[in-house]
């Protein structure tokens, strides 16, 4: 029998034990005063003779990560996730079958305190317990160290463990959840609506992502998990609601990495009468608001980087980008031209080590050239315009220039963090642009977007000029907590089936 077999015997022999005592081992509730953390906070910083005179009792409750004994004075170190405190045990100063239950305990169980608190000869807060109840037994005994790939992967698979060891993980989430809290906050203030669109949709749009598919029984139809809600959204705008937001779910079935995960979440919002440069400032002020709030400074550290998110952020044109890039790369001039002509770019992306598919166009390959020679490079808070047609169906044109669009992504770390674009509302435009996509997918491009004849019949009805920007919130997450992986804040990241 190993070791830890013969730890999982005794916690569940100590249970055996506790029923035997007859003791409720799976009480329904326990009413508690206080929180641990609300007795740290409150008396902290209380000297031992202000709380010998004030006599403070307390009840209160929480799991168990130290016990210590010494001769006749008992320890215990229990916390509710945030703070911990001590509790001092005597078998002289508890009920006989109190005194018992602390004999049976374990490392993780959770355990209700009375007493009152005071002061050890060590200066450390304590409960001195007159009553101890039993709450929960913890059968399996808690890691205590992490170390290593293996145990990375127990985080992100046992994610309750993770929770129980590592502080730093719980504030990791607590602050995804102010992140969410001050963007919703920010829209609002802003006029915007929040709603909520499908998450089953008959065609996956929105975006160039390969969906996930599933099978409604009853209408006998196939439906797919949605990859964007942006087409819901603009439907919206169509019907008059001017300013519209929702903080969604996605799913894509494509690869993982740091930065991909196949269910993520995104604010995605919509406003008329706004255009992509509109866009640009309200998204500096959106990303340095929800960082002073949410993390409490504009000034982060994202791995080796110290990166400033105060406006205004820096502006380069998706083209020139590329191009100057690949000049740099190729000891030579590239110029705008080579990038608009399908064989010139594609022999640039040769030269380059760049993968160009048969079917790609002058457009795809520059984005090809532009995410392999720049995205990494663009650590501070950086918006790349003005993108080709090709791979930007649902955007509009720039004026007298058909093969790029009034579209920018902001990359912040080495990693694009927004996505938007001044709304193509053209509906005989966009009927053009989808059965552009549809060609793509009948030559082997799964990402390409279809054909949605309903949202087109949608804008028929008129769309007013319109801007619609996404945000990805799991990486802007990354960027204010300092986490180098996606993994790190999705409470439950997609993980491969062990056996």
């Amino acid at each position: 029998m190993t070791s830890l077999d013969e730890q999982i015997q005794q916690r569940r022999s100590n249970l055996d034990e506790l029923l035997k005592l007859g003791v409720d081992i799976y009480p329904h509730r326990f009413e508690r005063r206080q929180t641990i953390s609300e007795l740290v906070g409150a008396y902290g910083a209380r000297t031992h003779d202000e709380l010998e005179a004030d006599h403070v009792a307390t009840v209160t409750s929480g799991r168990i990560l130290a016990i210590r004994s010494f001769g006749k004075a008992n320890f215990l170190v229990v916390s509710d996730g945030l703070a911990r405190i001590q509790v001092y045990i005597r078998q002289d100063s508890l009920p006989e079958l109190d005194f018992k239950i602390f004999k049976l305990l374990d490392f993780g169980d959770w355990v209700g305190v009375e007493g009152r608190l005071f002061r050890t000869k060590t200066n450390e807060l304590t409960i001195w317990a007159s009553h101890l109840h039993f709450l929960a037994k913890c059968l399996l005994p808690l890691p205590e160290k992490w170390h290593g790939l293996t145990d990375v992967e127990i985080r992100y698979r046992q994610r309750y463990l993770d929770l129980i060891v590592n502080p730093e993980s719980r504030g990791v989430f607590e602050a995804r959840s102010r992140i969410i809290s001050a963007m919703r906050e920010f829209m609002t203030a802003r006029g915007y609506l929040e709603v909520e669109t499908p998450m089953m949709q008959p065609i996956a749009g929105g975006a160039l992502a390969r969906p996930f598919t599933t099978h409604h029984n009853t209408l006998e139809m196939d439906l797919y998990l949605r990859i964007a809600p942006e087409l819901y959204l603009k439907r919206l705008t169509v019907g008059g609601l001017e300013k519209v937001f929702e903080i969604n779910r996605n799913f894509r079935n494509e690869g993982i990495s740091t930065q991909h995960n196949p269910e993520f979440t995104m604010m995605e919002f919509y406003e008329a009468y706004a255009d992509y440069q509109a866009l640009m400032t309200m998204t500096e002020e959106m990303i340095g608001t929800v960082a002073r709030k949410a993390v409490g400074t504009d000034g982060i550290a994202f791995g080796d980087h110290q990166i400033a998110l105060t406006a205004p952020f820096a502006r380069l044109s998706l083209r020139e980008a590329a191009r100057d890039a690949a000049s740099r790369r190729l000891h030579r001039d590239v110029s705008d031209a080579d990038l608009r002509a399908r064989d010139r770019a594609a022999a640039l992306a040769g030269g380059l080590a760049v993968e160009v598919d048969p079917g790609d166009g002058a457009g795809t390959i520059t984005m090809h050239i532009f995410e392999a020679l720049c995205e990494e490079h663009l650590i501070q808070p950086t918006f790349v315009y003005d993108f080709p047609t090709e791979v930007s169906p649902l955007s509009k044109q720039k004026p007298g220039d058909p093969d790029t669009v009034e579209r920018f992504e902001l990359y912040i770390g080495g990693f694009e963090i927004a996505n938007a674009f001044s709304e193509l509302n053209d509906p005989i435009e966009q009927r053009r642009r989808f059965e552009a996509q549809r060609r793509n997918r009948g030559r082997g491009n799964l990402e390409a977007h279809e054909m949605d004849d309903d949202y087109i019949h949608a804008l028929e009805y008129g769309l007013p000029p319109t801007a619609g920007e996404g945000v990805g919130i799991d990486r802007l997450v990354m960027l204010l907590t300092n986490s180098p992986s996606i993994r790190d804040v999705i409470l439950f990241p997609l993980m491969r089936k062990r056996d």
